[in-house]
């Protein structure tokens, strides 16, 4: 799981897997008054404010349809990976162990829909809660009605003969009021108002009929969730002779909770968190490890707050670290369960962290455990722990190490990247399972984070939560499998100083891999530099990255000296069917092809005779035409006048033939049914490729002129020197330029039949594409309805991700699809701002051209090419 750091009063960061929040605004408004709505449509039945009852499907595939629609409407609330990981954790325990909910009595008075539309949300995905309710506002007011003055004593309510009657009445009552709630809206609950919990007297003569609970009874419980009902209980208790005694609610959850050991205690209540009284602001997390002994000595901690705080630390103190209690409102129940960013309180055991400056400070038996279970070098035998042990002691720049106290993390950063930029270096990253479930990893990012504001480090490009890297970096750069990242460096200079040394590694790296006969390096992975690996203490499990089946097909790529050439050569060099047989630059002839290890190339200059003759010779199954505009004609010719000439593919990256009806426009994910078998290929822009996917599954609702406000990194003007890639001129600035009539202007009209209008800039970043596309509606919508058309569109899209959230530049830089998202609807309802995020050089280019050539050539469609 990747979280994302949250600012707060007591934590430097969010826990991963555990964590608990609210619906955000103003999409949280839509999702929480539109619950029934959705349920109902989910169910395919009138709404629950009907007199009509659900309809249980008895087939597995109805169960799991529904379950898979409600999945998608939690999407809302955050991202597809988020609520997936998630459920994934959540329904790896047993039923009952997902969650222990205390409701107060408040709750089920203010906010009862609301809470039987959490509840039934959270069953829709095959999950159990078991929910445990108070009535204490409820017994107070019939107390007043029946003439009985409350008493209470250290806290606890006196509970006498009158006072017990009344309760029993109340428990009961409120109890049946919550399952009807919940059967209202289809969701089975079972009412277990007693016969849960087994108590004594905890004082009679000071309290009376107030019980301490010894026994909880399991198989009450576990019968209602193989029965399929949410078991619903309230917090009176028995004595084993059958005396019905008062129980606090708060407690009888703790004790529930240290029979259960559920991963989520969740106290809900009306106020959506603790708050500190000093400041007013809510408290987001509390890692009580690290801060309670600091957090009682606070003058606002006192009476029910500090007592609170003390019965959970005595809670989770005996319960595993994977527990965590959230304090939170039911309206906001769904995304402090299922998004990184939360909204209420969350209290964990937390951990105390270390950081030491010498290697006699660190514990080597726990170092070495970690590194040998952990540490893709160590277990691959490519270095020892002695031998990184006396690396580090011998660092001349010196070193500081991370991690918690058990040594679940391991972080080290050399002071000096050993290169002579004087960028420290994030060296090693190491973590347990346990340690990411409990969002450590985050913990001891942020604390090495304050000694070191500046940093790079290297991650595998195959890495599947490069995500979460990017959002720690302030940029990246991607060569050859690696992908470099930096923050906090002060200057366009570092910047160009640290890729340009980073560039040169891979290079070499290229080379001695090339010529390496055997050995762990002979695969073209030697690591010239420490770095993160493929196999990340961030990773959650393997990935499929294409299929190995099929031909192998030759491709002759003309032009390969520009940035879209070097990662086509990357994209080739990954995958199972296609080989480089030619590849062609009039400046690099006679040099060694980089970055490509299947087999010695060079480059050479082909002429259009020459290419010509290998065409007819049949020694090429393709040509990718990676010429700037113009220039490609003579090749085409060459290929066309060649007998049978046509059935040789030729993919063209320039916007020569993107106007022309006889060859076939290479946007797969709105032309695909022409690309089978299509020899003449016209691969989209970069821009276009973007604004069309931004713009088309609105074309029908448009009442106006699309506006494309676009934004690129410079290795969208080339390599050609030109003021649009000078870095110096680039320089805290923004470029426009070709303000009307921009080709891709021309390009993205001509292809979906719409006038549009398109301002291209060029930023001071080196790659990636930001479009912020104004479309003005011919009908009111909401920014739910825009986003479900969007997903609809989509649907089942690989290179297409679909966000709630404004995606942002670096998220998606050195990725190979785009993300569409914001969905911003004025509030007219008759305006929409989508923006969308694409790599000028993968699937604005490279990423594309292979995925047409895969469709073509009779491959899977996204052979070779990494699924992100």
């Amino acid at each position: 799981m990747i979280p994302q750091i949250r600012a707060a009063t007591h934590t430097t960061a969010r826990s991963a897997l555990l964590r608990a929040g609210a619906y955000s605004t103003p999409r949280a408004t839509v999702m929480m008054t539109n619950h029934r709505r959705y349920l109902a449509l989910a169910a395919n039945r009138t709404p629950a404010s009907s007199t009509s009852k659900r309809s249980y499907s008895n087939t597995a595939t109805s169960a799991q349809s529904e379950k898979e629609t409600i999945t998608k409407l939690l999407y809302n609330i955050g991202s597809r990976k988020e609520v997936e990981q998630y459920l994934r954790h959540f329904s790896s325990v047993e039923s009952q162990k997902f969650a222990v909910i205390k409701v107060g009595g408040a709750v089920l008075t203010d906010e009862l829909d609301t809470l039987a539309s959490a509840l039934t949300f959270l069953n829709r995905v095959g999950l159990y809660p078991i929910v445990l309710h108070g009535a204490g506002p409820q017994l107070n007011k019939l107390l007043e009605g029946a003439g009985v003055i409350p008493d209470y004593h250290d806290g606890i309510r006196i509970t006498d003969d009158k006072t017990l009657e009344i309760a029993r009445k109340v428990f009961m009552s409120e109890n049946l009021k919550l399952v009807e709630a919940l059967e209202k809206m289809g969701t089975r609950a079972r009412p277990l108002p007693g016969g849960i919990f087994t108590a004594e007297y905890l004082d009679k003569e000071r309290y009376g009929y107030v019980g301490k609970i010894t026994g909880v009874n399991k198989e009450a419980i576990q019968s209602s969730i193989r029965a399929g009902a949410l078991p619903i209980l309230t917090s009176l208790a028995e004595t084993p002779a059958g005396q019905i005694l008062n129980v606090n609610a708060d407690v009888a959850a703790g004790e529930l909770a240290r029979v259960l050991e559920p991963l989520k205690i969740v106290y809900l209540n009306e106020k959506n968190g603790l708050y500190n009284g000093d400041t007013g602001k809510k408290i987001d997390v509390i890692n009580l490890d690290e801060e309670y002994d600091e957090l009682l000595k606070q003058p606002w901690v006192k009476y029910g707050t500090k007592l609170k705080i003390k019965e959970i630390k005595e809670l989770l103190d005996h319960l595993p670290r994977s527990s965590s209690v959230a304090i939170i409102s039911a309206g906001h129940l769904h995304k402090e369960l299922f998004t990184d960013s939360g909204a209420g309180t969350l209290i964990r055991r937390g951990f105390k962290l270390f950081k030491h400056q010498s290697v006699d400070q660190l514990d080597k038996d726990r170092l070495r455990k970690i590194l040998e279970a952990e540490d893709p070098e160590v277990k691959a035998g490519r270095t020892s722990v002695s031998s990184f042990l006396h690396a580090l002691e011998n660092s001349k720049g010196g070193f500081k190490a991370y991690g918690d106290e058990p040594y679940e993390v391991l972080a080290v950063v050399r002071n000096d990247d050993g290169k002579g930029s004087g960028v420290p270096s994030l060296e090693k990253f190491v973590a347990s399972k346990s340690a990411i479930l409990n969002n450590v990893t985050d913990n001891v990012w942020a604390l090495l984070s304050k000694d070191y504001p500046s940093l790079t480090w290297v991650v595998d490009q195959n890495d599947e939560n490069k995500g979460w890297h990017f959002d720690k970096a302030d940029g990246s750069f991607n060569k050859n499998g690696k992908i470099l990242f930096w923050k906090g460096l002060d200057s366009v200079d570092t910047v160009e100083s640290v890729v340009s040394r980073f560039v040169n590694e891979q290079s070499q790296a290229n080379v001695d891999a090339a010529t390496s006969k055997t050995g762990a390096f002979a695969d073209g992975q030697r690591r010239g530099f420490s770095t993160f690996s493929s196999t990340s203490p961030f990773r959650t499990g393997g990935r499929r990255m294409y299929s190995t089946a099929g031909p192998v097909k030759k491709i002759g790529l003309i032009g390969a000296r520009g940035y879209t050439g070097q990662e086509l050569i990357r994209i080739v060099n990954n995958h199972p069917n296609l080989e480089i047989a030619y590849v062609s630059s009039r400046e690099l002839e006679g040099k060694p092809l980089e970055g490509y290890t299947k087999h010695p190339v060079t480059y050479v200059n082909l002429s259009a005779e020459q290419v010509k003759e290998k065409t007819q010779s049949g020694e090429v199954d393709a040509w990718i035409l990676a010429l700037p505009n113009g220039v490609c004609k003579p090749f085409v010719e060459a290929v066309e006048s060649v007998e049978e000439g046509k059935k040789m593919v030729l993919c063209d990256l320039s916007a020569d033939h993107r106007f022309t009806d006889t060859w076939t426009y290479g946007l797969p994910e709105f032309n695909r049914a022409k690309l089978p078998g299509a020899t003449r290929i016209s691969n989209p822009g970069c821009y276009a490729t973007g604004s069309q996917l931004a713009i088309r599954p609105l074309l029908a609702h448009l009442s106006g002129n699309p506006s494309i406000f676009g934004v690129s990194g410079y290795s969208g003007a080339g390599t050609k020197p030109s003021p649009n890639n000078d870095v110096n001129h680039l320089r805290d600035n923004l470029i426009p330029y070709s303000l009307t009539n921009h080709i891709h202007e021309r390009e993205v009209s001509h292809q979906l039949g719409h006038e549009v209008h398109f301002m291209p800039h060029v930023a001071p970043y080196f790659q990636g594409i930001n479009l912020t596309v104004n479309m003005p509606l011919n009908k009111t919508m909401t920014a739910a309805d825009i986003r479900e058309i969007y997903e609809q569109a989509y649907d089942g899209e690989k290179l297409v991700h679909v966000v709630k959230n404004i995606p942002l530049v670096k998220e998606n830089a050195g990725h190979h699809f785009v993300k569409v998202g914001g969905f911003g609807v004025h509030s007219s309802g008759k305006r929409v701002v989508v923006v969308a995020t694409i790599d000028n050089l993968l699937k604005g280019a490279a990423t594309q051209a292979v995925q047409n050539l895969n469709i073509s050539l009779g491959l899977d469609e996204y052979t070779g090419i990494p699924l992100d």
